[in-house]
C-alpha cells in the first residue's frame, strides 16, 4: 500500500507541479508568432520558450521556429529536470504532502474552503477520507492534474519532456531551479498561504474547460496580453490570492531572469524552457530582460 501511495504522489507531483498559471498550446505555422523569444547580448543568444507540461499527441509537430531554435542551441535549460527521477526522495515527499497520524486537512483550512473541497471531491468521485489526508498545496496540484487529464492532455507529450528527450545524450541539460526547490517552495507555505494556493487551484479548475479555446487562440496568435488576462483572472476576482501569485510567479521570475542573464555572458547558445506564465506581464521574465538592456524579440 505504501509503495502505491508513493507512486501516486510521485506521478502527480512530477506531472503537475509546474502547471499552475500555465497555458495550453496548439501548433502554429512557421509564419505566426509563438511563445518563443530570442534574447541577445553583445556576445551571446538565448532562446526562451514558454511551455506547458502536458500536451496532446495530435498537436505535434511544434512550430518550426521552435524546433529550429532548439537545434541551433548548444545547451538546454529547464525549470526542473523532470526526466531525472533519481533526485526525488519519495519518502520526504510523502512527509511533506500527507498529514500523519490523526492530523487532517479539515483542521488546517476554513469551514468554507473544506466545503468547496468536499464538493469538488464528490464531483470527481474521490473519497473524502483520502482527500482529507492531503495537505492543501498537494491537493491543489491533484485537482489541477485531474482537470487536465479530463481535457485529454497527456503528460507523456509535455513540451518539457519532448525537448528533454531530444536533448538526452546530445545536449547538456541545466536546471534553473530543481524539484527539491519547487517542493519546498509549496510545502513551506504556512497554513494560510497553502489554503490560498488550494483556492487558486479550485478557482482555475472551475473555468478550465470553458477557457481552453481562448487559451489556444492566445497562444497560437502570440497574444501575450490576452494570455496574461486569462492567467490572472482569478487574481483579479480575489485579491487575497495575489500574495501566493507573487511567490509562485513574480519572485521566481526575478531569480530565473538573473540566471538567464548569466547565460547571456557565456559563449554557448542556450535553449531555455519555462512555464508560459513566467513570460507575460510587466513583471515577467521577458520584461525583466528588456529592462536589463538585452535585445528581446518574439519569434
Amino acid at each position: 500500500m505504501i509503495r502505491k501511495v508513493k507512486r501516486v504522489l510521485f506521478v502527480v507531483f512530477i506531472l503537475f507541479l509546474l502547471n499552475s498559471f500555465v497555458c495550453l498550446q496548439e501548433s502554429g505555422s512557421a509564419d505566426s508568432k509563438s511563445f518563443l523569444w530570442k534574447v541577445q547580448s553583445e556576445t551571446n543568444t538565448v532562446y526562451l520558450l514558454g511551455s506547458i507540461h502536458l500536451f496532446k499527441k495530435e498537436l505535434y509537430p511544434l512550430n518550426e521556429k521552435i524546433e529550429e531554435a532548439f537545434d541551433r542551441a548548444d545547451l538546454l535549460a529547464v525549470e526542473a529536470n523532470i526526466g531525472d527521477t533519481r533526485q526525488m526522495d519519495l519518502q520526504k515527499l510523502i512527509e511533506k504532502a500527507i498529514y500523519l497520524g490523526d492530523d487532517t486537512l479539515e483542521k488546517h483550512v476554513s469551514r468554507e474552503t473544506f466545503e468547496l473541497i468536499r464538493k469538488r471531491a464528490e464531483g470527481l468521485g474521490l473519497p473524502l477520507e483520502l482527500i482529507n489526508k492531503q495537505k492543501p498545496w498537494f491537493l491543489g496540484l491533484m485537482f489541477t492534474s485531474v482537470e487536465f487529464l479530463k481535457l485529454g492532455f497527456d503528460p507523456n507529450y509535455g513540451i518539457d519532456k519532448h525537448f528533454l528527450s531530444k536533448a538526452d545524450g546530445k545536449k547538456r541539460i541545466l536546471e534553473l531551479e530543481s524539484l527539491d526547490y519547487q517542493i519546498n517552495l509549496l510545502s513551506n507555505f504556512n497554513d494560510h498561504d497553502q489554503e490560498l494556493f488550494l483556492l487558486l487551484a479550485l478557482k482555475d479548475a472551475n473555468t478550465q474547460s470553458q477557457e481552453v479555446k481562448e487559451l489556444l487562440q492566445a497562444w497560437t496568435s502570440g497574444d501575450v496580453n490576452g494570455l496574461e488576462r486569462i492567467m490572472t483572472k482569478s487574481i483579479e476576482e480575489d485579491k487575497r490570492l495575489s500574495s501566493v501569485y507573487d511567490i509562485l510567479i513574480n519572485d521566481r521570475n526575478k531569480n530565473m531572469a538573473s540566471k538567464i542573464a548569466d547565460f547571456l555572458k557565456m559563449k554557448e547558445t542556450y535553449f531555455v524552457i519555462v512555464g508560459a506564465g513566467h513570460l507575460v506581464g510587466n513583471k515577467g521574465i521577458v520584461e525583466i530582460l528588456k529592462a536589463k538592456g538585452y535585445h528581446v524579440e518574439q519569434m
